[in-house]
């Protein structure tokens, strides 16, 4: 019995040491030493956990022995992954960092402005570019209305920060777009080139863009085609200036979306009077479309536009008794492929190539000027998430650009002028994520530009620090160069031109909560080797020099809100900017004639469930802009009356899938001027002439019908009015 019961004590002694359980205790704290409450602890590979108290602590038992991993989580820290003696891990401290990458992380913000659901802080939604009154589904005239843009309708481009149109570059998915805009000619403005039917998101940099991108002084316009399309459907537009069509095609990997239009202004023009003495209306047949295909680790895309524009038009002169006829012809092509996808240990891969085409056949009276570009890009990027603190990436850009003019008066003039330009850029950029609240991106370019024979070096730097969980401050800083714009180097047979220059210095305040955003902006921009001539107009024999400068500074201020009043939604952006510069044929520093000092945006948007319609307000107001008065002293000493345009839009769902849509421009009928042009001479008591530059017409209405025909039948094109 003594035996038996020896036997039984010593079994039940070696199996507790077999099946020994070892105490794990600690507690879980922050960076600032605070618990963290509802932590994971558990030992890796093992079901022996638990779970942090409020006031940190933890305790439980496991059987595991020696080495073993013990792991901590909690969703709004990185995860903490440590080996540990199971023997000995008792009464231990565990300090948990902020997850740098969760939804309330620090972004950096500032001179980025940006639409579409995968932006953490949006400004725009993908609707807004084409519901906002007065826009006409032109992209630029809904950027018009956000801060740092500046209102030039005899133009119609981007003018941003006090620098001119062409200081802001077009890119599709990466990609450059030499030719973002259409046809025109002297004070008749033009639009984008593209639709927003194909694009899902926008960022808009006003400054201080990243190293990726480069020959902008002052900006960069990203659009992003969409990567998968949800249904296939047809579209169909019947409008009172042309008609449109597309169509969507979707399979297992891959979709096509095809969009056509056909515009044409006479009908139009015959019922609604215009400034402008028309020959022949505007007229242009355009289309794009986007093949998509979807691979294991990335996404194949190919994005092509064209279009042919042409309308013939007498414009007064104030130096010629008759006015002046101009007959453009324009055709327009692009191309643009794109990759982006994943390989290796987390390496990201984007890469591109793009080819534009443009053909220009212009007639003033009796002198020809044609004229072609061919401009193409080839893009290699890579990056890499090191860790969860820092990201890398480096790439490398070909730029190539073959541009020739002839021009031939018909009578004893004829000539060529053109260029061949080749730039090769390499960059590098870092994003460093310190915390939840400090993030810092470090960049560097590098350029050789062939034509202008020289190296540029180009340092950017932007800081984000998150002073609250709505509210965040950003700073960027940057360097940034860009070729002569064509007026000039197409003379680069006689004169040997530098890249101009500009140097961005941004301070930015960011409050964001659902509903509502509040956006503002200080900024300062140096101007260093801007191109001046010594002629009235450029010509050939111009003296050119690279000597110019100039400044901007300003504010900028955004507010959105959509939590005011039911189905409204409305923003309010304000900019101020003091700018000078001395370039072109600027006798001394003075504010360029396209900067207003004040520009005042109001956008609202109403839905009107029991109409089933959706109504919108823009007005858009800026101070008067400079112009010189040859009969005045002082340079640039005149000034235009204010800039003001109401615009209103409807659309009615006649159906889900059926829209009548209505807008007008300038209901108001405000007589805007936006300039002077003076006689070169003077009349003989001295007077030098003028004649006001004013728009092509008060008012510009718009009807259209648009069907959408698809399985979805909550599908239709809102999204595209």
């Amino acid at each position: 019995m003594k035996t038996k019961l020896f036997f039984t004590i010593s079994f039940l002694f070696f199996t507790a040491l077999i099946f020994a359980q070892n105490t794990i205790s600690g507690k879980v704290v922050d960076q600032k030493g605070k618990p963290v409450a509802g932590a994971n602890i558990y030992i890796d590979g093992t079901y022996d956990g638990a779970t942090s108290s409020e006031t940190g602590d933890f305790s439980f038992e496991t059987t595991a022995e020696g080495n073993q991993f013990i792991v901590v989580s909690f969703l709004l820290f990185e995860t903490f992954k440590t080996e540990i003696d199971v023997t000995n891990y008792k009464n231990q401290t565990v300090k948990l960092r902020e997850n740098v990458n969760a939804l309330d992380a620090v972004v950096i913000t500032a001179g980025t402005l940006e639409s579409g659901d995968k932006a953490r802080v949006s400004v725009l939604k993908p609707l807004d570019i084409v519901t906002t009154a007065g826009s006409a589904g032109n992209i630029v005239a809904a950027l018009q209305t956000l801060p740092g843009t500046q209102t030039v309708g005899e133009d119609g481009r981007l003018f941003v920060r006090g620098g001119e149109a062409n200081e802001t570059q077009t890119f599709i998915d990466g990609i450059r777009v030499a030719q973002p805009y259409g046809a025109t000619t002297n004070n008749l403005p033009t639009r984008s080139r593209f639709s927003p039917f194909l694009f899902s998101g926008i960022a808009f940099s006003t400054g201080g863009y990243s190293a990726e991108y480069g020959e902008a002084l002052s900006s960069v316009l990203l659009l992003n085609t969409q990567d998968e399309e949800d249904h296939e459907k047809t579209d169909i537009g019947l409008m009172t200036v042309g008609l449109s069509v597309g169509n969507t095609q979707k399979w297992e990997k891959s979709s096509l979306s095809v969009n056509m239009a056909y515009i044409n202004l006479a009908p139009y023009q015959a019922v609604i009077p215009q400034n402008v003495d028309w020959n022949n209306p505007y007229q242009s047949l355009g289309g794009e479309t986007v093949y998509r295909y979807k691979f294991t680790n990335g996404i194949f895309k190919l994005y092509a536009s064209f279009d042919s524009e042409k309308f013939d038009l007498n414009q007064k002169n104030i130096n010629f008794e008759n006015p002046i006829r101009t007959d453009m012809n324009n055709n327009n092509f692009y191309l643009n492929s794109s990759y982006k996808g994943s390989f290796g240990t987390g390496w990201q891969l984007t890469s591109g190539i793009s080819y534009g085409y443009s053909k220009n056949k212009l007639k003033y009276n009796i002198t020809d000027v044609d004229s072609n570009e061919n401009a193409a890009q080839l893009k290699l990027k890579l990056a890499k998430k090191v860790s969860n603190h820092f990201r890398l990436s480096f790439g490398t850009d070909y730029f190539i650009t073959k541009y020739n003019e002839n021009f031939d008066d018909n009578v004893s003039i004829n000539g060529s002028n053109g260029y061949d330009s080749n730039i090769f850029a390499a960059y590098t950029e870092g994003d460093l994520s310190i915390s939840k609240n400090l993030a810092l991106k470090v960049g560097l370019r590098y350029s050789n530009n062939s034509l202008l024979n020289e190296n540029n070096i180009a340092p950017r730097a932007s800081l984000g620090y998150k002073v609250s969980k709505s509210s965040q401050f950003s700073f960027a800083y940057g360097d940034f160069s860009q070729t002569p714009v064509v007026d000039y180097i197409k003379y680069s047979k006689y004169h040997q031109f530098e890249s101009e220059k500009a140097r961005h210095y941004i301070l930015n305040y960011t409050f964001t909560k659902p509903g509502q955003l509040l956006r503002t902006e200080l900024y300062y921009k140096d101007y260093s080797n801007l191109v001046q001539y010594d002629t009235r107009d450029i010509q050939y024999n111009s003296v050119f020099n690279n000597n110019g400068s100039g400044y901007a500074k300003g504010l900028d201020v955004l507010w959105r809100d959509s939590n005011l009043y039911k189905n409204l939604e409305y923003w309010i952006s304000y900019s101020y900017i003091d700018s000078e510069r001395q370039y072109k044929n600027f006798p001394n520093m003075a504010t360029p004639s396209f900067i207003a000092n004040h520009s005042l945006s109001v956008v609202t948007k109403y839905f009107i469930t029991d109409w089933k319609s959706q109504v919108g307000f823009t007005n858009s107001y800026s101070s008067g802009r400079p112009y010189n008065d040859p009969n005045q002293t002082q340079f640039m000493s005149g000034k235009t009356k204010s800039y003001n345009s109401l615009s209103f839009n409807w659309a009615y769902l006649l159906t889900t899938q059926k829209i009548l849509y209505f807008s007008v421009s300038n209901i108001l009928g405000t007589q805007n001027v936006f300039g002077y042009d003076y006689a070169k001479t003077a009349d003989p008591s001295g007077v030098y002439q003028r004649q006001a530059v004013t728009p092509t017409a008060d008012r510009f209405f718009f009807v259209g019908f648009f069907w959408t025909i698809s399985q979805n039948k909550n599908e239709n094109q809102l999204k595209n009015l």
